[in-house]
């Protein structure tokens, strides 16, 4: 299929000859492929000669990756704004324990089912929240995140309030052990970009940003709102699922509060609104500043939360699109393009 199409015009508007040109491709995106391609075979390297440390943060940085990504599509280009998905990171989580520990299966294969099970149970859950309006949406996904946290925390084969630990990798060597969490993690975060892209890059892209803008608008062109919205809720708890299970396989120990806490949900926003709502770029930026900021003031205790604070109103106040999103306006910089552009092509 061509990436871009002409369109005859021989009067354009500002008085230049020549045809519009359809565009679905940019440079600056061509070489953000090549770039991606070969950050890749660098990352599946770095276990062979990177230390440790920076494996367990890059992997924690990747997990962080698929969240944000994960609730961009959901929030950003869906307008699903929902403060509960820390709901799929705990099943995420707790299922690992479940599928590694009690059923015997490999955890590092468990983590695909993980983020299975987080889709399956966010079915009938979506079947609940979607009946409330507005804010109140927002509020039902929040709801629905502590109801869990408080069954799993009264659950004593999960170990109760105080958590549990993963003893499925006790036969694995810690090198190892690194290793594989850092190719799935480093995996995990770069198909969760290439899924969104694609998506947003297809019909369902198309109808889900209509949904976005005006549902009455979408259902009066034909589109089935419900079915959209539910599918995009779905693939966001599978990958928020994953991302827990991922984010646990590396600490290897689980509690509800971790899991489940309501801290996740301003970190996550965070994220996205500083790097760009609705834009990929966005959410891999503000994940980077996030754990950038998070490692060097975590010892500062309070101190750390109140300049994320501060930073999220500066930023929100001095670029409303996120900092991404003021740069892509500045600079015409489109490193994953979805939409169609249309540029004037001049004659000689």
């Amino acid at each position: 299929m061509n990436t871009a199409a002409e369109l005859s015009n021989d009067c354009p508007a500002d008085g230049h000859s020549g045809k519009y040109i359809v565009e679905r491709s940019t440079r600056a995106g061509i070489a953000t492929m090549v770039f991606f391609a070969a950050s890749l075979g660098f990352s599946i390297s770095m276990p062979f000669w990177a230390d440790a440390s920076y494996l367990r943060w890059l992997s924690e940085l990747a997990c962080y990756f698929v969240m944000a990504q994960m609730w961009n599509l959901l929030g950003g280009y869906g307008g699903l704004v929902s403060v509960g998905q820390q709901a799929y990171i705990g099943i995420g989580g707790y299922a690992l324990i479940v599928l590694a520990n009690m059923a015997g299966i490999n955890p590092f294969f468990a983590v695909l089912l993980c983020g299975i099970v987080a889709a399956l149970i966010a079915m009938p859950i979506s079947q609940i929240v979607f009946r409330l309006p507005g804010g109140a949406f927002a509020i039902g996904t929040w709801a629905v995140a502590e109801i869990l946290r408080l069954l799993v925390a009264n659950t004593t084969e999960l170990g109760g309030g105080s958590g549990a630990s993963l003893m499925a990798l006790k036969g694995f060597s810690r090198g190892s052990r690194e290793a594989i969490t850092f190719w799935i993690s480093i995996s995990a975060s770069y198909g969760s970009v290439l899924l969104v892209y694609f998506l947003l890059r297809s019909r369902f892209g198309l109808a889900l940003t209509a949904i976005r803008d005006s549902e009455i608008a979408s259902q009066s062109q034909g589109i089935d709102v419900k079915r959209i919205k539910f599918l995009v809720y779905v693939i966001s708890a599978f990958g928020f699922g994953i991302a827990g299970a991922l984010y646990f396989l590396g600490t290897l120990r689980i509690s509800p509060d971790a899991a489940f806490g309501v801290s996740w949900s301003p970190m996550i926003i965070f994220m996205v609104i500083i790097g760009g709502v609705g834009t990929i770029e966005g959410p891999l930026f503000g994940a980077i500043l996030f754990f950038a900021l998070s490692k060097t003031f975590e010892d500062y205790g309070t101190w750390y939360l109140t300049v994320l604070g501060l930073l999220a109103v500066v930023v929100t106040i001095r670029f409303p699109k996120g900092v991404w999103g003021f740069i892509a306006d500045r600079f015409d910089l489109h490193l994953f393009p979805v939409q169609r552009r249309l540029r004037l092509h001049k004659r000689s």
